[in-house]
Order: C-alpha cells, then sequence, then structure tokens
C-alpha cells in the first residue's frame, strides 16, 4: 500500500536499492518518531492551564440546556472538564454527528473558562458557520456576564479592529471566528481554551499555524467525520477521544439513492419535498453553471422559488440568498458546498448532489448531513455518471449509500481510512518515504522507532516482501487459481475492528502471538473463514520467514526464490520447489520448509 493511489515501486530482484531505501527509510523514520515524541513530550512538560473546578455558576447555567443531555453527552462533558482540570494542555476530540450535541460540549467548557477568568477562541472553516456559532453562544450565555464577538470578513475594518482591541484587553471573553482570528494582529489578554470546528475543513498550513499559537493552551476539537490522519492518531491513543453516538429523539436515518443524472427523477425529488411543504438543496459546484441551471429548474416547474448561492458573491447578496432559503421565501437553494457548515434548516429535507462522485468521503457526508435535522423523513439523491459508478470514486458513494443510519460518523471516518489506506496520514517529507517502501512498513517501522525510544517491549515484527503469485490479500483481486487472504466484512462487520483486526496480525512477530490472535478471533468471530484460514497461514510464512532471517520470498509457479539480503538461497545447485497443489497446502510446505 503507497501514498494515494500510487504504489510502491518494483525493485529488480538481487539489486541493492531494496536495501537501501528501506535503510535511508529507517533513519527518516527514527528522525520523524523522535518528532512525534518530543512534541508529546513538550506539550506534556509545558505548564498549561490547570483550571479550577466548576464555578457555582456552571450548575446554573447547564441547569438551563432545554434538552437532557444523552449519557454519551454527559460523559464527554465530563472527559472534558477533567482535561480542563489537569496541568497540561488537554488535547481532545468531540466526535458525534451533526446535530447529536458535541457544540453543548464545547458551550459547556467555554462557560468554565470565562468563569475562571480565562477568554476563549472558537474557530470555524467558514464565515456562515461562525455566524451561527456566534448568534447560539450569544443566546446561551444572554443571562450571564460574558461578551461574545465574532470576527470574519462579514465585519466591516472598523468593526474587526474593535473586536481585535477587545480581546487584546480582555474586554472580549469569547471570540468566534474563521482563519482571520489566526492572524499576527490578534493577541490575547488570557487565553485558556481553544475550540476548533470541523478539523478536517482547515488547510494543513492553517492547522500548523494552530499548533504553533496554541501549545500551552487547552484545545477541543469538535467533528462529525474526522479526518483519517486525526481518527489514526485518536485510535493510536495518541490523542484523547469522546464519541457521541446516541441520536437525539425522533430523529430519522437519511434514505440516500445513488442514480444517473435524469431530468424526470429530479423533477419527481423536488416536487414530493415541496408538495409536502418543504425545501430542497440542490448542490452543483461549477459556479458558471449556476444560472443556466436554475433557468432550467423554472421550466420543469413554472412558479417555483429558486434561490443562488456561491462563495464568490459579496456579503450583502449571499446574506439576502440564505435568508430567503432560511425564511421559507425560496423552495430550492441551488448552491455550491458553501452550505457544507453551519446551516440548520429544519423544513429542507431532501438535498440532491449533482458529480458526488467529486467529492471526498466526508465531504458527502457533512453535505448529506444539512438534511434530516427535524422529525421529518430526509432524502439524499446522489448523481453519478455510469463510468464513475467503478474504483475510488464509486467506493466512497456506496459507503455513503450504505452508511445512512444514524450516528454513522465515525463508521464513515473509518471507512474512508480504510478505502485512502491512510498513505495521507503523514507528513510530505514522510509520505515519500511511505511511496517507496509502502505503507504498512512505514508503520511497523514507525511504531519500532517509538517504541525503541520509550524502552517498551513493543518489537519490530519480522518485515518480509512476500510474492506469492497463488494468493492475493485483496477480495477484489481473487480470481481462477488465485486464492484471498483476507478479513471479509461478513466476517467482521465493523470496520474499525476489522481494521485493529489488520494491524494486529500485521505486528505479530512470533508464532505464539499468532496462535493467539487465531484464538481470539474463533472466539470473538466464530470459525475462520476460509479466506481467515489463508490470511493466518500467510503471517505464519512471513514470520518463518523472518526469524529464518528470509528478506524477500517469491513464488512463482513451483519455483521457490527466497533471499537473504542480497544472497539467493538454493538447494544444491537448484531452485526449491512447491509440490502443493492447493493455496493451504503451499502456504504449509513453504511454512514448513522456511522453519
Amino acid at each position: 500500500m503507497g501514498v494515494g493511489k500510487k504504489r510502491p515501486t518494483l525493485d529488480t530482484l538481487g539489486g541493492g536499492r531494496w536495501e537501501k531505501a528501506r535503510a535511508k527509510a529507517e533513519k527518516a523514520v527514527e528522525e520523524f518518531a523522535a518528532t512525534l515524541l518530543r512534541t508529546a513530550a513538550e506539550r506534556e512538560a509545558l505548564p498549561g492551564v490547570a483550571f479550577p473546578a466548576d464555578h457555582e455558576w456552571q450548575g446554573k447555567f447547564e441547569a438551563e440546556f432545554v434538552y437532557v443531555p444523552t449519557g454519551d453527552q454527559e460523559r464527554a462533558i465530563t472527559e472534558t472538564k477533567t482535561d480542563m482540570e489537569r496541568t497540561r494542555p488537554m488535547d481532545r476530540l468531540i466526535c458525534g454527528d451533526v446535530g447529536y450535541g458535541k457544540t453543548e460540549v464545547a458551550i459547556r467548557a467555554a462557560f468554565k473558562s470565562v468563569m475562571a477568568g480565562k477568554q476563549v477562541v472558537i474557530l470555524a472553516p467558514t464565515t456562515v458557520l461562525a455566524q451561527q456559532h456566534a448568534r447560539n453562544l450569544r443566546e446561551r450565555y444572554s443571562d450571564w456576564p460574558i461578551v461574545v464577538e465574532e470576527l470574519s470578513r462579514f465585519r466591516t475594518v472598523g468593526e474587526q479592529r474593535e473586536v481585535v482591541r477587545g480581546v487584546a484587553d480582555g474586554r472580549v471573553d469569547v471570540v468566534v471566528g474563521t482563519h482571520r482570528l489566526l492572524s499576527p494582529d490578534v493577541h490575547f489578554h488570557q487565553l485558556g481554551l481553544v475550540v476548533i470546528d470541523e478539523e478536517q475543513r482547515f488547510g494543513v498550513k492553517q492547522k500548523e499555524r494552530l499548533k504553533e499559537r496554541f501549545r500551552r493552551v487547552d484545545v477541543l476539537t469538535l467533528s462529525a467525520t474526522p479526518i483519517p490522519r486525526t481518527l489514526y492518531l485518536a485510535m493510536l491513543g495518541a490523542r484523547d477521544l469522546s464519541q457521541i453516538e446516541t441520536p437525539p429523539p425522533g430523529r430519522h436515518p437519511i434514505e440516500t439513492v445513488v442514480a444517473e443524472y435524469d431530468e424526470r427523477l429530479i423533477r419527481d425529488w423536488i416536487k414530493r419535498e415541496v408538495d409536502r411543504g418543504g425545501q430542497v438543496y440542490y448542490l452543483h459546484n461549477r459556479i458558471a453553471a449556476l444560472p443556466s441551471l436554475a433557468a432550467k429548474l423554472r421550466l420543469l416547474f413554472p412558479g417555483i422559488r429558486v434561490a443562488i448561492a456561491h462563495g464568490q458573491m459579496g456579503e450583502s447578496e449571499l446574506e439576502d440568498a440564505m435568508g430567503k432559503f432560511v425564511r421559507g421565501k425560496a423552495d430550492v437553494l441551488l448552491c455550491t458546498t458553501i452550505i457544507e457548515s453551519g446551516l440548520d434548516i429544519p423544513n429542507a429535507n431532501t438535498i440532491i448532489l449533482d458529480r458526488a462522485d467529486r467529492f471526498g468521503l466526508a465531504d458527502l457526508y457533512q453535505l448529506r448531513g444539512r438534511v434530516g435535522r427535524a422529525l421529518h423523513r430526509a432524502y439524499a439523491l446522489l448523481l453519478v455518471p455510469r463510468e464513475r459508478r467503478k474504483g475510488e470514486a464509486g467506493e466512497r458513494v456506496e459507503a455513503l449509500r450504505l452508511h445512512g443510519g444514524l450516528g454513522a460518523g465515525y463508521r464513515i471516518a473509518m471507512r474512508d481510512l480504510e478505502i485512502r489506506g491512510a498513505g495521507n496520514l503523514l507528513g510530505t517529507e514522510q509520505s515519500g518515504h511511505v511511496a517507496v517502501i509502502g505503507f504498512e512498513l512505514y508503520c511497523r517501522l514507525l511504531r519500532s522507532a517509538v517504541a525503541r525510544m520509550k524502552k517498551g517491549e513493543w518489537r519490530l515484527p519480522p518485515n518480509v516482501n512476500l510474492r506469492l503469485d497463488f494468493l492475493t490479500l485483496r477480495a477484489a483481486e481473487v480470481a481462477e487459481g488465485r486464492a484471498g487472504a483476507f478479513l471479509p466484512a461478513e466476517y467482521i462487520p465493523e470496520v474499525r475492528e476489522r481494521i485493529e483486526a489488520y494491524r494486529v496480525v500485521s505486528e505479530a512477530g512470533s508464532f505464539k502471538e499468532l496462535g493467539r490472535i487465531a484464538t481470539q478471533w474463533r472466539d470473538r468471530y466464530g470459525p475462520w473463514w476460509v479466506e481467515v484460514e489463508l490470511l493466518l497461514a500467510y503471517h505464519r510464512v512471513r514470520v518463518a520467514a523472518g526469524l529464518g532471517g528470509v528478506t524477500r520470498l517469491e513464488i512463482e509457479g513451483e519455483k521457490i526464490r527466497a533471499w537473504k539480503g542480497l544472497e539467493l538461497e538454493m538447494v544444491g545447485s537448484k531452485l526449491p520447489r512447491l509440490t502443493g497443489q492447493t493455496a493451504p497446502d503451499k502456504l504449509g510446505q513453504l511454512e514448513a520448509w522456511l522453519r
């Protein structure tokens, strides 16, 4: 597995390029591991803000919440407050679907910070979302002596200057804004907490500036679909994670349909929603095509009210279009991804996504989350050309269709991690090494380096470059004469568990470990499937080869080619041969020969 669609290159058999590439990657990986550990250690050692226990007003404020918090919400709130009261800076990720109550966790944490005399920054990826947060916070804090301000491009230069002054002298308690808050002219009086909403929408450079700016303060990140890197770090325990999985009462799953572009189908979907008194989002991401598309809709539906919204519109024009839709003065909002964040319109319960294949999985999920916020049944139509229904784009769209149930955000993020192969988890310097040696080996090297530096017990499992012509590790590549060694989705249905199972078996460094894993799988998931047995047998061959000093093993027909370093193993003057006819027989014979 390489970076994105790029696979690790194949090297000439018996050449020295592979060994050089691996040695270079090992050195880079040790430096990267040292950087990770140094950053984590510095954060642990930094004198952060240790907040006191809840102020007497905290309980009164929280009692004003009009809804009863779910158990997941309560747990996330408690975990966040506990982190805030520690001396080390907090770095917690709150993962939960749109409307599941992540914002309430942040609102209570912000109240706690202000009661302790510390300021709060709430960062949003768009001005629309920043406006919504500011409006909600002012409403929630209306009975309390808390000053909330907003800093974004929707404010005049004079207003922005006044907000910046208020933040610097301490008159502003909570400031909400976009990346404008990262500008050099913004200085804080006594900052205690930073809340980052929808981290996946910020660019890499912006996040680097975030880390640099707010190293000593508590950071709370909110996300419905965390980016794979964030999710992977949370899975490995490098970041603290709270999950909110309980849906609000009365919430329905979103019915999701994938189809080709068809004017009759689009007409039927819009008619169904408008006839029941609802509104429709129609997303088309080419701004130049929006006016002609609006004209086409008006021809299909004489008298239909269509509003257009996109990011290149002026502030007043955009506010006017959005305002019409919010007030129910437009039936269809023809728009770009500007609606991805911030709009909360219970009456809009149908969304049509044109060319859904052009969006990432997390983006698709976020966009679909614009509907289904009320007690009505919600619908999502994903328009995809037939030829784009295959490959990675098709997998993304199909994953969204399958995960239409409640609380699917975390599972969507896990599926995104599985589809991408996690090659984008790392920075640009490291991804070059991933492209050369492959992601799985890179991760093993990284974990080994981290463990050595921590003086832990984990050791690098034997790494062997295995190429077996009779076996594939991918379900899609199973064919006549080529057996499959993998974990079927039906055997381990939960994506997270399946990824974790792959990780554990890939890191096994002994037959004893493999035996323990095999027993656990049988106890937890039932008798091994043929594919599972072959996967375990494949890893027994890997371990046997590694323990025997074999660095490369290739099977072509009956011939066994095994290298120890640059030296090819021979039996007399001939290559050893396989006599087994089936995949299990061949793997068993290989293991016996290697041992």
